[in-house]
């Protein structure tokens, strides 16, 4: 009995870590740009958009399952396996992600200021200040990890809801969006590179990876568990996206003006009102 009680604990703490992997990834994604991204090609591509995702979904799965299998095969960060492939790669790769990483998260940052001065009517920089001590504090804490998969979790299922949320009152032409997925009117190529590389670019795809690496997820044998989690964190993204999408579907449809200094607030508080303003800070 007690054995069954570590081996059914042991079984929980790893699904929790590997949703841990597949949230922290698809929230590494879902940035500021993530959300103007979406809200800008959706007003150019209309429901032709939903082909663009579409594709790009199917890219990054491919894309992201097979770096992070070779991680945990490896036992090896990207970086050491970039090295092991040419010496002196990892080190390149590294500064680019590095330096990506660090532009990114300014980003990351600035909009986490902007969301709070949504929400609390405070200074962008003081917003800022306040996100940056959270995120420190989130790496300060001993049981870091176990936190950061907590906070992670919550941070997705939040975001997911409250987008559905918006896209369910903008009533989005569902059945012109399902058939321009498939078959589409307008198909450009630098939108479906733009989403893979927002998705599964840069330090965002190593990030997950690295997590489970962490968490001792290794070897042959985590392959099934590591391509699980891979996908779950491709289609946790892909659910925001879809979600956003309709959003600004909906809005579009309607023939409402969308604020292009900054498209995805605006989608948010054309959809709901103020209510809508106050869930696009969160």
């Amino acid at each position: 009995m007690e054995q069954q009680k570590k081996a059914a604990g042991k079984k929980a703490g790893s699904w929790s870590l590997l949703m841990g992997a597949a949230f922290l990834m698809a929230t590494s994604a879902i940035g500021p740009g993530f959300l103007t991204q979406t809200a800008t090609f959706t007003n150019t591509l209309a429901a032709s958009f939903g082909f663009v995702i579409l594709i790009s979904i199917i890219l990054d799965i491919f894309a992201q399952t097979n770096v992070w299998r070779i991680i945990a095969v490896s036992g090896k960060r990207g970086q050491e396996i970039a090295n092991m492939v040419l010496p002196g790669l990892g080190y390149f790769i590294a500064i680019l992600v590095v330096l990506g990483g660090l532009a990114f998260n300014i980003g990351n940052i600035g909009g986490a200021g902007l969301g709070l001065q949504v929400l609390f009517g405070i200074t962008p920089e003081t917003g800022a200040l306040i996100s940056a001590v959270i995120a420190i504090l989130i790496f300060v804490i001993k049981e870091a990890g176990k936190a950061m998969d907590r906070f992670t979790q919550i941070a997705g299922f939040v975001m997911i809801i409250l987008t559905v949320y918006v896209a369910a009152t903008t009533a989005p032409p569902v059945g012109q969006a399902v058939t321009n997925t498939f078959v589409p009117e307008h198909i450009s190529i630098f939108a479906i590179v733009t989403l893979v590389g927002g998705t599964v670019g840069g330090y965002i795809t190593f990030a997950g990876g690295h997590r489970l690496l962490d968490a001792g997820i290794k070897g042959k044998e985590s392959i099934p568990q590591v391509t699980k989690s891979s996908v779950v964190g491709i289609l946790i993204t892909s659910v925001m996206r879809i979600a956003l999408f309709l959003a600004v579907l909906g809005v579009v449809s309607k023939g409402l003006h969308i604020d292009e200094s900054n498209p995805a607030a605006s989608v948010f508080k054309l959809a709901a009102g103020n209510v809508g303003y106050k869930i696009f800070g969160l």
